[in-house]
């Protein structure tokens, strides 16, 4: 009868085993710590509830989906390092990285070792067009291009503040110096020269000199690009001056931290944003299910989602859970499905079709504006 029982056990062990190993991994790497873990806690949340909502029907092709979350720190060595451990752990499949200084390096690591990284966030358009001349087709951003955002935002800046004093910064990160360097070409091409073009050191606590440095310039208008830390100091020094402009920002300023930093100097803030996710319909049960949960769905946290149901539809699509099979899948140019709408990639990996709004900042909320 013991002999039976250890037998039964044994069995029961191997049977749960088998199971366990029947789930489908998919890794999800953000700062999850640091100054920008506000975007990576919006990865893991739209991960998370996407990974819920396929589980609750049934996952994908009968397995469930399990997330393992990786912190980079949005630093590229630590990307790297990510990116090695993910590979090592025979994970075919990524959401991430956040910043594109992450994604670039990251990406020669899953280019090697057969892994699909898909980002919801990095925007420089390198980490795609460097992938496709090298032949890697397991690239992929379900996000917009830093060219395609300056495309749209360059030109507007340069018809609403003709003869204006305009300054271009950015942090001379790959995220931030392209997205600037974007918006400044079409801007220029659209008849209006900044005054001012710098690069400023990310981290830093003290802008005071900056900030003199555009008052003396006597600038109306800064296009910053980099992120909210940086931002809300900047404001806030200004202020303390009494100093004003027309700040405007990228994608990156979509976080209540923002205005943590900023407070009442954020007042009027402009900054580029994908046309709302949240107010689509496909993403209305998501929207109220991630709610309810305590958590608010702004940012990169839609996008996260939409990754994950990118892939559990290429994998269903493929009929296989092979990455390179999947990202094959996922660019024959039918929709995929997701809560930010129906997505087309082309042969890059990158969506067809961006949209944007531009949002504004006001008493520690942000919405819209009419362009």
């Amino acid at each position: 009868m013991k002999k039976i029982l250890i037998l039964s056990t044994a069995l029961g062990l191997l049977m749960g085993t088998a199971a366990r190993a029947d789930d489908i991994t998919f890794a999800v790497a953000a700062p999850l710590t640091g100054p920008l873990a506000t975007i990576g806690d919006q990865f893991k949340q739209g991960a998370q509830a996407a990974a819920d909502a396929i589980n609750a029907r049934g996952g994908v092709m009968g397995r469930q989906v399990k997330l393992q979350l990786e912190d980079d720190q949005c630093d590229p060595k630590q990307a790297v390092s990510v990116a090695n451990r993910i590979a090592a752990a025979g994970i075919g499949f990524v959401d991430g990285h956040a910043c594109s200084g992450s994604s670039i390096p990251a990406s020669a690591v899953y280019a090697e070792n057969g892994t699909l990284m898909m980002t919801p966030a990095s925007s420089n358009p390198a980490l795609t067009d460097d992938a496709a001349a090298k032949g890697w087709t397991n690239i992929m951003r379900l996000y917009t291009r830093d060219d395609a955002q300056g495309a749209f935002i360059g030109p507007w800046i340069a018809k609403e503040y003709a003869g204006k004093n305009v300054a271009v910064l950015h942090d001379k990160t790959a995220y931030g110096q392209g997205i600037a360097n974007a918006v400044r070409a079409t801007m220029n091409a659209n008849g209006l020269k900044e005054v001012m073009a710098e690069g400023i050191n990310a981290g830093e606590k003290d802008y005071n000199a900056l900030v003199t440095k555009l008052k003396d310039a006597k600038v109306d208008v800064v296009y910053f690009g980099g992120y909210h830390p940086e931002a809300g100091l900047i404001l806030r020094q200004a202020a303390e001056q009494g100093f004003k402009f027309q700040l405007i920002m990228p994608d990156s300023i979509a976080s209540p931290e923002f205005w943590q930093v900023a407070g009442p100097a954020g007042e009027g803030t402009l900054f580029v944003f994908p046309a709302d996710p949240q107010a689509k319909p496909e993403a209305k049960e998501a929207v109220e299910k991630i709610k309810a949960a305590g958590f608010k769905p702004e940012g990169f946290t839609l996008f996260s989602y939409a990754v994950i149901q990118a892939f559990a539809q290429g994998i269903e699509r493929a009929g296989s859970d092979d990455p390179s099979a999947v990202a094959k899948a996922l660019k024959d140019g039918k929709p995929v499905e997701t809560v930010v709408g129906s997505v087309v990639f082309d042969e890059k990996g990158d969506l067809k079709n961006a949209s944007y709004d531009i949002n504004r900042w006001s008493k520690g909320t942000y919405a819209p504006i009419g362009k």
